[in-house]
């Protein structure tokens, strides 16, 4: 079950590495309102996120019920992105998806209904194959944020 997981996650990092490089830097570091995030911080985002759900991936097979969170706006802040160049960021993103894609590949099915908590303020568990399946809907519905119309996904 993950590995058709691991072959959409691949193709879908593959595909829109290419397309992020040629969106237009000025338009990719474009701050809209002071309050949102550039598209470049929205990249930044989702090298958070393959972060945290890397790790997810690698605990969850030895240790089940682990809180494993993160606070998405200190962590795109804390990580300064939109002062990283637009190719560095995007090739961040695509290795770490990368990384991500070989553990999935490599992941025994008898862990994928092993769970990780997920929950900041209360428990939210969930299995490690529901994780892979909801990482990647958030990375769509984040791509469709970059470049609208990617997906038709409602996350």
């Amino acid at each position: 079950m993950m590995k058709p997981i691991a072959a959409r996650l691949l193709t879908i990092v593959d595909e829109f590495a290419i397309k992020f490089q040629q969106i237009e830097p000025s338009i990719f570091d474009e701050k809209l309102n002071p309050e949102k995030w550039s598209k470049k911080e929205i990249v930044g985002h989702l090298i958070d996120s393959a972060h945290t759900n890397l790790r997810r991936f690698i605990v969850g097979q030895y240790q089940t019920h682990d809180k494993i969170i993160y606070q998405q706006d200190f962590w795109v802040a804390a990580n300064n992105y939109q002062k990283m160049t637009q190719s560095s960021i995007i090739a961040l993103w695509q290795l770490l998806n990368h990384r991500i894609v070989a553990v999935l590949e490599a992941m025994p099915s008898g862990y994928y209904t092993n769970v990780i908590d997920t929950g900041k303020e209360t428990i939210n568990t969930h299995t490690l194959l529901w994780l892979a399946e909801d990482y990647i809907q958030h990375l769509q519905h984040h791509i469709n944020q970059i470049i609208p119309g990617s997906f038709d996904v409602n996350y």
